[in-house]
């Protein structure tokens, strides 16, 4: 169910501290740690404490908290000193865009060039 922890869920298992993490920030509403994949050299992914599918889902039941995620993408762009140089953010919903992990998350890249259109 939206909102709760889901008990198959990755993202959900990294909140509660069952999965480890490299965590950067923390804050009520979010958590943010470095991506095991990195497609850059700053890559962090920023989710909400709660459980919802996909940023649109997560904007229709809490869109405080997806704002929470966008503050604190900016906030890890500054922390990984790519805010002055440029960074993304990238939400990717379904599987057919790229989403492997079904708990609404933020990617935020940055470190190299970041070509447009992406993919």
């Amino acid at each position: 169910m939206a909102g709760e922890p889901q008990p198959d869920c990755l993202f959900c298992k990294i909140v509660s501290g069952e999965i480890p993490a490299t965590i950067v920030r923390e804050t009520e509403t979010t958590v943010a740690f470095r991506d095991i994949n990195p497609q850059a050299p700053t890559h962090v992914l920023v989710i909400p404490r709660l459980h919802h599918p996909d940023a649109a889902s997560l904007a229709a039941a809490e869109p405080q908290v997806l704002a929470d995620i966008l503050r604190e993408a900016g906030q890890v762009a500054v922390d990984e000193k790519v805010a002055d140089t440029g960074y993304r953010v990238v939400f990717n919903t379904g599987t057919g865009a790229g989403q492997t992990v079904f708990h609404a998350h933020a990617h935020v890249l940055g470190g190299r060039g970041l070509q447009w259109p992406p993919g």
